[in-house]
């Protein structure tokens, strides 16, 4: 019997691969590096083979949609920040049954999911940033999950989180659930970027408390009233595809009855205007 051994919600800003290059950002993404090593250590330790990705830089118009494919290789450059991610290299090992699985319960519990095995299906930065890093303390295969979710709501998001638990469970994988996202994450306007040192703070005192008051709650383990407020969250503090990767992640691990203590492995940090972070979800 498989199991979800741990849970994270990750950054992905690519600062962190500019932090290792020379220039004005190297090494002033360490702490995020060092927090995505530490989560895989862990993994590592509790026997993970394969990680689930809910990628918040998959977008996605119509129905839910899952990368299963046996392996994913290639030459990764972003059309969004074409000056910040490209020519990076990948390869990583798939688990395509566990993917397919996945869909079909997604599909049997009323929310239609495709699972698909395309080499032309590229991953996206979302899942690539985390298992760049992540991939140097432990290998592991990769399934990801479409969570830029256009005309989808939080509800049918918990399904597919119901739906990736039932899988895992019913498979002989052990995985590490990953829902690759920021907290609030209104970037700065382009003419506002320069002038406010936009790499390095938020575009809204707001969104920053906000964002803090959601990592206490989630250190407290208060994720029933977290639960009350997502949308509210995601609407007003402009949350990376709607946080359907978070939504996802708390279908996962039980919705409003989860109440683990969260660990923050990276503490809060600014990028471009967003608000970023690393933390754990113990799994129950």
């Amino acid at each position: 019997m498989g199991e979800i051994v741990l849970a994270a919600k990750c950054t992905h800003v690519p600062t962190m691969l500019m932090s290792e290059q020379d220039g004005p950002v190297k090494g002033k993404r360490q702490a995020a590096i060092d927090g995505h090593y530490e989560i895989a250590r862990r993994a590592k330790a509790l026997g993970a083979d394969t990680v689930i990705i809910c990628d918040t830089h998959w977008v996605i118009n119509a129905g839910f949609h899952i990368n299963a494919n046996d392996r994913f290789e290639g030459l990764f450059t972003s059309n969004e920040f074409p000056q910040f991610i490209r020519d990076m290299p990948y390869a990583y090992e798939g688990n395509p049954a566990l993917g397919d699985a996945i869909a079909k319960i997604s599909s049997d519990k009323g929310v239609y999911t495709l699972a698909h095995h395309l080499d032309s299906l590229e991953l996206e930065y979302g899942s690539l940033v985390p298992m760049r890093f992540m991939s140097r303390e432990h290998e592991m295969k990769v399934i990801s999950i479409a969570a830029w979710c256009t005309v989808h709501d939080h509800d049918e998001s918990r399904v597919i989180g119901e739906a990736i638990r039932e899988a895992v469970e019913a498979s002989d994988s052990k995985v590490l659930l990953v829902a690759s996202g920021s907290l609030s994450h209104k970037i700065w306007s382009n003419k506002e970027y320069a002038p406010n040192n936009g790499t390095f703070t938020i575009s809204s005192e707001f969104n920053r408390q906000i964002d803090l008051h959601v990592l206490e709650m989630w250190k407290n383990g208060d994720h029933a009233t977290f639960l009350k407020m997502l949308g509210d969250y995601a609407n007003f503090c402009c949350g990376e595809g709607s946080m359907h990767d978070t939504a996802m992640l708390y279908g996962a691990l039980g919705w409003d009855t989860y109440d683990a203590k969260c660990e923050v492995v990276t503490e809060y940090f600014p990028s471009s205007g967003t608000g970023q972070s690393n933390v754990i979800f113990p799994v129950q």
